[in-house]
C-alpha cells in the first residue's frame, strides 16, 4: 500500500509539473509573438500594425515603411529573441553543471573574454570580417572562463560560489580596462563602445545569418544534454555513482556555452544578468529537470530581452536606453541578494 501511495504522489508530481511546463512553454510563445510585433510597430518612426502585416505579406520595394520593417526591426527582435535565448540558456548549463547558484556568462567572465578579443581583433586587424569577429568571440569566452575557474581554483579553500563571483567582477573589470586602453591606442574606441554598450539596435539582417546557425547548434546541444544536466546538477559523484560520464558532459556542456555566448556577444555585445535572472525564474516556475529548464529557459530569456528593448525606447524617446541598462536594472538587486544567499560558502 505504501509503494502504491508513493508511486501515485510521485506519478501526479510528474503529471503537475509536465503541466506547468507545458503551460509556460505554450504562454511564453504566445507572448513572444505579441512581443515581436509590439517590437516592430515601435519606435522613432510612426508605424501602423497594417504597415506591418503588409510589409510581410504584401512587400513594396519603394516603401520606406515596408524597407524599415523588414530590414532594421524584424532582424531587430529576431536577435533580441536569439540573444536572451542563448544568454538565458547558457547561464542554465552553467548553474546545472556547476551547481553553483550564482554562475551566469558575464558573471563568470564569458562575455567579457569575448568582448575583450574582439576589441584585440578591431585594433589588429581592421579589415575582418564579421565570420572572423565571431570566430575571436568564441576563442574569447573561453579565454575568460578558463580565467575565472583557474584563478578560482587556485585560491585558498577551493571553489565556492561567491569566490567564484568575486573572481568572475575581477576578471570582467580587468579585460573591460584593457579594452580600453586597446581602444585608445589604436583608436578604434567608437567601436570597441559598441560592444561594451550592449544592444540590438544596430542589427543587420547579416549578422542574424551568420550567428543564429551557431545559436541553434548551442540550443540544440543543450537540448541533448538537458538529462545528463539534470543528474549532474545532483553532485558529480552521485553522478558518476549513477554511471555518467560526467566529464563527457561537462566538455561538451562547456561547448554548448561557448557556442551560445561567443555568438551572443558578437552581435549584441556585452547583456548581463540574463544568464544569471531566467533560471532561477525557470526553475521557480518548472521544478529542476532540465529537460523543461533548458527550453523554457531559452523562451523566457527571449521575452526578458526583447521587453528590454522595448523599454529601452520608451525610457528616454525618442533617444534609446542600452539594453544593458535596463536588464543591470533587474539583475543587480537580485544578484545582491543571492550573493548574500550564499554567502555562507565563501
Amino acid at each position: 500500500m505504501g509503494i502504491t501511495i508513493h508511486m501515485n504522489t510521485k506519478t501526479k508530481t510528474d503529471y503537475k509539473n509536465t503541466f506547468t511546463s507545458t503551460a509556460v512553454i505554450v504562454i511564453g510563445i504566445i507572448l513572444l509573438g505579441l512581443s515581436v510585433i509590439v517590437s516592430i510597430n515601435f519606435g522613432a518612426t510612426d508605424l501602423s500594425y497594417q504597415d506591418v502585416w503588409k510589409a510581410f505579406f504584401h512587400f513594396e520595394p519603394d516603401n520606406s515603411s515596408h524597407i524599415i520593417i523588414r530590414e532594421l526591426r524584424f532582424p531587430r527582435a529576431v536577435a533580441a529573441i536569439a540573444v536572451g535565448g542563448a544568454l538565458a540558456v547558457s547561464g542554465a548549463i552553467m548553474q546545472g553543471m556547476t551547481r553553483n547558484l550564482l554562475a551566469s556568462p558575464s558573471i563568470m567572465g564569458v562575455t567579457s573574454g569575448s568582448s575583450f578579443l574582439i576589441a584585440i581583433a578591431l585594433a589588429v586587424l581592421p579589415g575582418i570580417s564579421y565570420l572572423g569577429l565571431m570566430m575571436f568571440s568564441f576563442v574569447g569566452a573561453g579565454l575568460g572562463a578558463a580565467l575565472v575557474f583557474g584563478i578560482s581554483a587556485m585560491a585558498k579553500g577551493g571553489v565556492t560560489p561567491v569566490k567564484l563571483a568575486l573572481v568572475g567582477s575581477a576578471i570582467t573589470s580587468l579585460l573591460s580596462s584593457l579594452s580600453t586602453a586597446i581602444g585608445i591606442k589604436f583608436n578604434v574606441s567608437k567601436d570597441i563602445s559598441y560592444w561594451y554598450a550592449g544592444g540590438v539596435s544596430s542589427i543587420q539582417p547579416q549578422h542574424i545569418l551568420f550567428a543564429l546557425p551557431f545559436i541553434i547548434v548551442g540550443l540544440i546541444l543543450a537540448l541533448i544534454l538537458s538529462r545528463s544536466i539534470s543528474v549532474l546538477s545532483l553532485g558529480e559523484e552521485v553522478a558518476k555513482g549513477l554511471g555518467q560520464r560526467t566529464g563527457y558532459v561537462q566538455l561538451l556542456g562547456t561547448i554548448a556555452v561557448l557556442l551560445l555566448t561567443g555568438a551572443a556577444v558578437s552581435i549584441a555585445g556585452m547583456i548581463g544578468f540574463v544568464g544569471l535572472v531566467i533560471p532561477h525564474i525557470t526553475r521557480f516556475l518548472v521544478g529542476v529537470d532540465y529537460r523543461w529548464i533548458i527550453p523554457c529557459s531559452a523562451i523566457l530569456g527571449g521575452i526578458l530581452l526583447i521587453t528590454a528593448d522595448i523599454v529601452g525606447r520608451m525610457v528616454n524617446a525618442p533617444f534609446e536606453t542600452p539594453v544593458s541598462a535596463i536588464t543591470a536594472l533587474i539583475g543587480v538587486p537580485f544578484f545582491l541578494y543571492l550573493a548574500r544567499k550564499e554567502g555562507r560558502g565563501l
